[in-house]
C-alpha cells in the first residue's frame, strides 16, 4: 500500500526545498556556435501562419480580487532533460545535459533542426485551447536570454548568445497570439540569464560555477533585455518576471546583486512600459531565501503592481522525502500557509509560481541528465543518504502505456489530495501556477495528464477534500 509505505517513513526537520536544489557538475566551455537567423516554420494544427506582435490586451487583470489559476509551459523554450528526455536522447551524446552543452557539442545545423522540431510540436494552439477549457487563466512562459533578439542598439554589452542556439523567439510571439485569442493571461519569465543565475539545467547551463551575479556585464545585459522586452511586447503580456530562481543560497554577494537587479529591472519596466494607465505586473522571486528577508522590499510607495513568486516542493532532500503524507500536509498548512498570508498582507501580491503533485523525485533525470533519484538512493548515494522505496509505482505513465505499473487508485487519490492542498494555499493569497503543463514520461508532474487521469479536476474550483488546512 503506497499510503502505508509513505506514512511509515519517519519525519525529519528540514527546510522546504526547491525543485532546483540539486547537486551540480561543472561543464567545460567549448567551441562557439555562430548565430542562427530565426525562421518561422510552416503552421501545424491551428497555428497562425505569420505570428507578429499581438495587439495589446486592453483590460488589466485584477490581481487583488481574482485568483491566478495557471500553468507553466515548462520544457518548451528552455529545455529541461526530465521534461523531454527524448530530445536529449536524440542528440546521441550523453554529455549533452542542457541547452549550453547542446550548442557546444552538437553540429549546429543538426541542433537547429532538433530544436525547431521541438519548438514546433511541444506546445501548439491546441494546448492553449485545453488550458482554457481546464478553467485556467494564466500561462507562465519560461524563456532564455539567448532566445530574445536583443539588438546591439539596446545595450552596451555583448549580444552574442554563444554557445546557445537562438531561434525560439517567433514561437514565443506565436504563443502571445494564441493567448490573446483564447483569453489567457501571460507571465513572461526570464528563466535563463547570462552566466546562469543558479547553476541548474533549467537556467540553460548546469554548472557548479554560475557567474551571473558576479559579472556586472551579465546583470546589465539582463536589465537591458527587460527594458527591450517591455518596449517590444509589454503591451501583450500581463506580467514580466525579472528572474527565475536566482541563487540567493550562494551567499551575500548573490543576494545583494539580485536585490539591486530587481530594483533596476523594476525601474526599467516603469520607464518604458507602453501604457502607464495599465501598469505591467513586475514579478520578483524569493531566491530560495523564503519570504521573510523580502519584507518591505519594493513595497509601496517605492513599488507598485509587484508580485512575489515563491516555489514550493517537498521532495529535494531526504528529510522532506521521509515525511509521511500527513506530515507533508501539516507542514504546508502550519508553515507555508501562514508565512504566505502574512507576507502578502503587508507586501506584494503573492503567487505560488511553481508546485506540483509529485511526492518523490523519481521522474527520470529530474535531478539532472544521468542522475538518479534520492527516493531510491540512486542520485547521490552516501553513508548518510536514505533508501525510501523503489521508484516503480511513483512515476511514469499513469495508465501504464509506457510498460510500467501505472498509478493505482490509491496513489491517484493521494495526488488529488495533494493538488487540493496546494491550491488551497495558493488561493489563500493571489493564486498559483502549476509546474508543468506536460512532461513526456512523468505524469505525476503533468497538469495535462492529471486532467486525463482524474487526479486534477476539470474545474479548478471543485473540491473532494474541502478546507484541508482547517
Amino acid at each position: 500500500m503506497l499510503v502505508l509505505r509513505l506514512a511509515a517513513l519517519c519525519a525529519l526537520p528540514v527546510c522546504f526545498a526547491s525543485k532546483c536544489a540539486l547537486r551540480l557538475k561543472q561543464q567545460a566551455h567549448g567551441p562557439q556556435v555562430p548565430l542562427a537567423t530565426p525562421s518561422l516554420p510552416p503552421p501545424t494544427q491551428t497555428t497562425p501562419a505569420n505570428p507578429s506582435l499581438p495587439t495589446p490586451t486592453i483590460t488589466p487583470f485584477d490581481y487583488s480580487n481574482i485568483k491566478v489559476r495557471g500553468v507553466n509551459l515548462g520544457g518548451w523554450l528552455v529545455l529541461e532533460p526530465w521534461i523531454t528526455p527524448s530530445v536529449f536522447e536524440n542528440t546521441g551524446n550523453d554529455a549533452i545535459v542542457d541547452e549550453f552543452t547542446l550548442g557546444q557539442l552538437m553540429d549546429p545545423d543538426d541542433a537547429r533542426k532538433l530544436l525547431k522540431a521541438h519548438w514546433e510540436s511541444w506546445i501548439t494552439e491546441d494546448d492553449f485551447v485545453a488550458i482554457k477549457a481546464a478553467g485556467l487563466n494564466h500561462v507562465r512562459i519560461p524563456i532564455g536570454y539567448w532566445s530574445i533578439p536583443l539588438p546591439a542598439s539596446a545595450t552596451n554589452t555583448s549580444i552574442d548568445p554563444s554557445p546557445y542556439i537562438p531561434g525560439a523567439w517567433p514561437y514565443f510571439l506565436r504563443a502571445l497570439d494564441w493567448a490573446k485569442k483564447h483569453s489567457i493571461r501571460v507571465i513572461l519569465d526570464i528563466h535563463g540569464a547570462p552566466g546562469s543565475q543558479n547553476g541548474y539545467d533549467n537556467s540553460g547551463q548546469r554548472t557548479s560555477n554560475p557567474v551571473w551575479a558576479l559579472d556586472p556585464a551579465h546583470v546589465t545585459r539582463t536589465v537591458d533585455t527587460i527594458r527591450w522586452l517591455t518596449q517590444t511586447v509589454g503591451g501583450s503580456v500581463d506580467v514580466i518576471e525579472l528572474l527565475n530562481e536566482g541563487g540567493g543560497f550562494r551567499g551575500q554577494i548573490w543576494i545583494d546583486s539580485m536585490r539591486q537587479y530587481f530594483l533596476d529591472g523594476y525601474d526599467a519596466v516603469r520607464a518604458v512600459e507602453p501604457n502607464s494607465s495599465r501598469p505591467l505586473g513586475v514579478m520578483i522571486g524569493d531566491g530560495f531565501l523564503t519570504l521573510q528577508p523580502w519584507d518591505g522590499f519594493l513595497a509601496a510607495p517605492r513599488g507598485h503592481n509587484v508580485l512575489m513568486d515563491t516555489h514550493a516542493y517537498q521532495i529535494f532532500s531526504d528529510g522532506e522525502l521521509s515525511r509521511s503524507f500527513s506530515e507533508h500536509v501539516s507542514f504546508a498548512c502550519s508553515t507555508l500557509l501562514p508565512s504566505y498570508v502574512s507576507y502578502a498582507s503587508s507586501n506584494h501580491w503573492t503567487v505560488l509560481g511553481e508546485w506540483s503533485t509529485a511526492l518523490t523525485d523519481c521522474a527520470k533525470w529530474l535531478n539532472g541528465r544521468g542522475v538518479g533519484a534520492r527516493w531510491d538512493n540512486t542520485a547521490f548515494p552516501s553513508d548518510t543518504s536514505v533508501f525510501h522505496d523503489s521508484c516503480d509505482a511513483w512515476t511514469g505513465s499513469w495508465n501504464g502505456t509506457d510498460g510500467g505499473k501505472g498509478f493505482s487508485d490509491e496513489y491517484k487519490d493521494m495526488l488529488r489530495h495533494y493538488w487540493e492542498l496546494q491550491v488551497e494555499i495558493g488561493e489563500a493569497v493571489q493564486g498559483w501556477v502549476y509546474w508543468t503543463w506536460k512532461a513526456e514520461i512523468a505524469d505525476e508532474w503533468s497538469y495535462q495528464m492529471g486532467l486525463e487521469g482524474g487526479w486534477i479536476p476539470q474545474d479548478p474550483t471543485d473540491r473532494k477534500y474541502p478546507n484541508i488546512c482547517k
